[in-house]
């Protein structure tokens, strides 16, 4: 596999995190459309609906859980910007690097692992919810985690790979016929 793959490999990752984020971000719309329904019931039919409750938290959940990859990508996320902001693009190359390969891929590691036993068991139980008349949802909303972790995981593969061309001494792109 050459260099390119690599890079080609990287790029698709940021296309596929970008997709799920893109379409997970509609969960904010549901959510503030469900909230006001909920509002709207409690308040002026004076009816309430668990289910639609429950629908504002595995909104909320998906949201985060699901764009929390493609922020990354988009480098939304919080971190300390005290010697990041004003590094030379080969120091934020490393600290991206290094971060990705001992913070982020051992922690997105972690969640996987511990959270599958509890996955596994709410999928052999089809579990639902606790309240009579709420989602029969939740071993899908525990799903969420597991899948949280794998998107998390290839973002950081993706941010080596983009950290790794950029300190690589060969450049880029190469012209037509030439072998890397």
């Amino acid at each position: 596999m050459t260099f390119r793959h690599f890079t080609a490999l990287g790029e698709r990752i940021d296309r596929l995190n970008t997709a799920i984020g893109r379409a997970a971000s509609w969960c904010a719309l549901a959510i503030v459309l469900l909230g006001f329904a909920v509002v709207l019931l409690r308040y002026v039919l004076g009816a309430g609906s668990i289910w639609l409750q429950e629908s504002i938290l595995y909104a909320h959940a998906a949201l985060f859980l699901l764009a929390a990859a493609w922020t990354l990508k988009e480098g939304g996320h919080v971190r300390v910007d005290v010697f990041y902001a004003s590094a030379a693009p080969r120091t934020k190359a490393w600290i991206d690097l290094l971060g990705a390969l001992f913070l982020l891929l051992p922690f997105t590691l972690a969640i996987a692992w511990f959270s599958l036993p509890y996955v596994e068991r709410s999928w052999a139980n089809l579990e639902r919810s606790r309240e009579t008349s709420g989602l029969p949802l939740v071993f899908l909303l525990k799903t969420l985690i597991p899948a949280f972790a794998l998107l998390l995981a290839l973002q950081g593969v993706a941010q080596i790979i983009r950290a790794l061309a950029l300190l690589s001494p060969l450049p880029a792109k190469r012209g037509k016929g030439r072998e890397e």
